[in-house]
């Protein structure tokens, strides 16, 4: 995601005529853009958005457990 605002960023400044990008060539201005592709493909290939996936789900479901319990232990207290 950093690497497509960074890209649209120096193409709008390249586009806009901001003093430093509006002299760098194109391929160095579009070049967020490739890194984001290959960030995307290496995080895809190798798990890496699934698993953080699966790890914000699994604290989701430690922090539900937990609530349950505390709630339990509160009922075994009012008896």
């Amino acid at each position: 995601m950093w690497f497509v605002l960074l890209g649209l960023a120096l193409v709008g400044g390249r586009l806009a005529g901001v003093d430093p990008v509006v002299g760098w060539s194109w391929p160095v201005v579009l070049a967020p853009f490739g890194l984001a592709v290959l960030w995307w493909w290496w995080a895809d290939r190798f798990g890496y958005t699934r698993r953080k996936a699966e790890e914000r789900m699994e604290q989701r479901r430690d922090q539900r457990r937990q609530q349950q319990i505390e709630g339990l232990r509160a009922k075994d207290k009012r008896r």
